[in-house]
């Protein structure tokens, strides 16, 4: 039975890898803003299949529908014959092969929105972004393949992380690169056009950087900088899992932050970020590059194998993204670009942010992570008074988890050992992700704490993190003050000379008085109003003070007395403690 069950396994094994996926990418008129898709399967005989797309990127928490960007597709056999194809569901093609040893399936992708999770095209350049662009075939998503990459005439480069596989380049400019399996496909975005490309040697790899776009970047600078970075991200986990590394930088008007990727990432940055914010810059090459160990590598049980089809739900984004904002600030100050004093100003900053916001009352940290899908991508006027950010919160319990395991280990250890173990224990030896479980039993072996009442409080639960209980062991003073003032609570938009009330605080004087958001304020106490005259008469009320608004609402005039309400919330002062015993944990921690 043995031998029976190997020859039958070779067998399989056989015929699944004998079948192969290529792709054709072209753009005939980049004007039009339409990618031009083959896709040829081969050896994969079956009397039908599905094709189909992803609905999602990975590192992007929002279902979107990317087959809406797709028109007609058609499919044809060897001998150029068409084939039916029968559209099952929103993103679901059926095709009816009738057992041919090749298939070619054809359509189109429209790609007008740029960012770095949605793929793009016009007469300046082109960029793919994966899983909005390939289809794919559920029983051959681990095999190998290739992409066939035509360059429109006026595009002369093509830069991705699949170009650190083999590759060859015709004489017409056509590029053949190769994957290793769908995710692989996938997890390489594709910048295609003129864009300006520098290499840099750091941790050990080489780093090639592609900028599309004019900025009032330095080359040098870069080189220098974000080398940097690099190490420093490095230098935490002991190690770099990549032989070559890719940033593609996309510099436009409005920046979007980036994604991550295995061997690569997308920054989207004002152009002239570069000379007024650029430590802004370092942070956010910072955050995706140790996205390469957190999230790509070290992950939640449900962050992969991904289900392209639908939500992939997980409560712990909350360390994916909250662990590595903290580390952006950390990799910062260890390279030098802050100062202890400005380190510790993050902190309390964020936690007058995240503990002072009305949501964090409401939403669980755990909560928001699992919710990402349906809010964090998709806020309304009032997500500020029913939800939290899981990134700044999460950077805060990252913190908080950082003293703790200094305090436990007496300076020995800190969350760069934490983060090892996790690498170690489930990406190298388990080749897997963790559970809530095993991630809460990995805290609780390195800050020697039992953390159920923790994590019941603070992470399934809305309480006000113990800042001051946990952060005084490593030397660090932390006064909360909730003393209030008397606010109104709604916030204004001013438009061609028009007011509107962009957001009202829950439980505020504004929603006692009965506006509403959208409301557009015409005058106020007898007067035209502007938004500087509006807002003086406000801050005059004080205490006891009332006044009157004239508003429009759905084209119905209403007057509206107003008064404010005291608001009180909770503020912090973090200081160090440079005479304390703990001045020796306080220097290691901000080391």
């Amino acid at each position: 039975m043995r031998g029976l069950l190997t020859i039958c396994f070779l067998a399989f094994g056989f015929m699944g890898f004998s079948q192969k996926i290529t792709y054709h990418l072209r753009m005939l008129q980049p004007q039009n803003h339409y990618y031009q898709i083959e896709m040829d399967v081969e050896d994969f005989k079956k009397s039908s299949f599905e094709i189909k797309l992803p609905v999602w990127a990975p590192g992007s928490y929002l279902v979107r529908e990317f087959s809406k960007n797709i028109n007609l597709v058609r499919a044809y056999d060897a001998k150029g014959k068409e084939i039916k194809v029968e559209k099952k569901k929103k993103n679901e093609w059926t095709i009816y092969s009738k057992n041919s040893s090749f298939v070619r399936v054809k359509y189109e992708v429209y790609a007008f929105e740029l960012s770095v999770r949605t793929s793009f095209l016009d007469l300046t350049h082109g960029f793919v972004s994966g899983s909005g662009v390939f289809m794919y075939v559920d029983e051959l998503m681990s095999n190998k393949g290739k992409v066939n990459i035509y360059p429109h005439s006026t595009f002369k480069k093509v830069t991705t992380a699949l170009g650190l596989a083999q590759f060859s380049k015709s004489a017409d400019g056509q590029q053949t690169f190769e994957f290793q399996d769908y995710d692989h496909l996938v997890d390489c975005p594709i910048e295609i056009g003129n864009q300006e490309e520098f290499t840099f040697d750091a941790a050990g790899v080489k780093h090639t950087v592609a900028l599309y776009g004019e900025g009032n970047y330095s080359i040098k600078d870069l080189k220098v900088d974000m080398a940097k970075i690099v190490q420093e991200c490095t230098d935490v986990f002991g190690f770099n899992p990549n032989k070559e590394y890719l940033f593609i930088i996309h510099n436009v008007t409005d920046g979007q932050g980036g994604l991550e990727h295995a061997n690569s990432t997308v920054l989207s940055v004002n152009r002239w970020q570069y000379g007024n914010d650029y430590i802004g810059f370092l942070n956010l090459v910072a955050h995706e590059y140790f996205h390469l160990w957190n999230v790509k590598r070290i992950r939640p049980i449900e962050l992969g194998p991904f289900n392209y089809g639908e939500e992939n739900y997980t409560s712990l984004l909350w360390v994916m993204e909250g662990f590595t904002s903290y580390y952006d600030e950390l990799i910062l100050r260890r390279a030098g670009y802050y100062s202890k004093e400005t380190m510790l100003a993050k902190i309390q900053g964020f936690a007058n942010y995240v503990e002072g916001s009305v949501g964090a009352r409401v939403q669980p940290v755990a909560h928001a992570s699992f919710d990402a899908w349906i809010k964090a991508y998709r806020p309304n006027e009032n997500s500020s008074n029913t939800s939290m950010t899981y990134y700044t919160r999460g950077a805060l319990l990252a913190a908080v988890f950082d003293a703790m395991i200094i305090d436990y280990s007496a300076g020995k250890q800190c969350l760069d050992h934490l983060m090892q173990y996790l690498y170690m224990r489930y990406f190298v030896e388990e080749k897997r992700g963790f559970t809530v479980d095993e991630f809460k039993q990995a805290l609780e072996q390195f800050t020697g704490q039992e953390l159920t009442s923790f994590f019941e409080k603070y992470i399934d639960g809305v309480e006000i993190l113990p800042f001051s209980t946990v952060f005084e062991t490593i030397g660090v003073n932390v006064k909360m003050n909730t003393s209030g003032t008397y606010t109104f609570g709604a916030s204004f938009v001013s438009s061609g000379g028009n007011i509107k009330i962009k957001g009202i605080r829950a439980n505020s004087a504004a929603e006692s008085c009965g506006l509403s958001v959208g409301d557009e304020i015409l005058g106020c106490n007898g007067f035209r109003a502007d938004e500087y005259f509006l807002e003086d008469i406000i801050d005059q009320m004080g205490e006891t003070g009332k006044a009157e608004l004239l508003i429009s609402r759905d084209q119905k005039l209403f007057s509206i007395p107003i008064h404010n309400s005291l608001y009180s919330k909770p503020q912090f002062q973090f200081t160090s403690l440079a005479n304390s015993s703990n001045a020796i944990l306080f220097n290691y921690w901000l080391r």
